[in-house]
């Protein structure tokens, strides 16, 4: 059973760049490519909080971009669809618009993790998150957009609002 969710935070941090894309040099790509991946990555610890949650996931499978794409007018072709699609998480991505659209909402959830099995090892740094400098929020213009992102972060803000509201010092939820 995989117990690592790094398939689906590629592949969702993939399709938020892909959906709000940097238009710039390949510094500006690749610095929007960060912070989206640390957004969904801050998003998915919290949806799967433990490696159980992480092997169901990776046996069910997260359920694809297509909800995501019909919602952002996105043209998806089904003959040509890229096998990298299925892996995107409809609410890991929301959750991380969420994120990407609201800073403090971030350090919220950041701060909830610190007491998780995703940081057990090693302390994370999501920096480029929580206090992007100049040339990060120049690079990620659309994707830290509240207002594009607003589509895509309500799908399921309230559930990650729900989870943070129960997630307290010392405290972990699994759902």
């Amino acid at each position: 059973m995989l117990t690592d969710l790094s398939p689906l935070i590629a592949a969702t941090a993939r399709w938020l760049t892909s959906a709000f894309p940097s238009g710039g040099s390949a510094l500006a790509e690749a610095l929007c490519e960060v912070q989206a991946r640390q957004a969904v990555t801050v998003a998915a610890w919290l949806r799967y909080p433990t490696a159980l949650d992480a092997g169901l996931v990776g046996v069910t499978g997260p359920g694809g971009a297509a909800g995501l794409d019909w919602l952002t007018g996105a043209e998806s072709d089904p003959e040509t669809e890229e096998a990298w699609r299925t892996w995107v998480d409809e609410t890991v991505a929301s959750w991380a618009a969420a994120l990407l659209a609201d800073p403090a909402l971030a350090r919220r959830a950041v701060a909830a993790l610190a007491e998780g099995q995703h940081t057990e090892a090693a302390p994370v740094d999501f920096r480029r998150l929580l206090t992007p400098g100049e040339t990060d929020s120049r690079a990620a213009a659309l994707l830290r957009h509240p207002d594009l992102l607003a589509p895509v972060a309500e799908l399921h803000q309230a559930g990650l609002l729900r989870l943070l509201d129960l997630l307290g010092p010392g405290r972990t939820v699994t759902i």
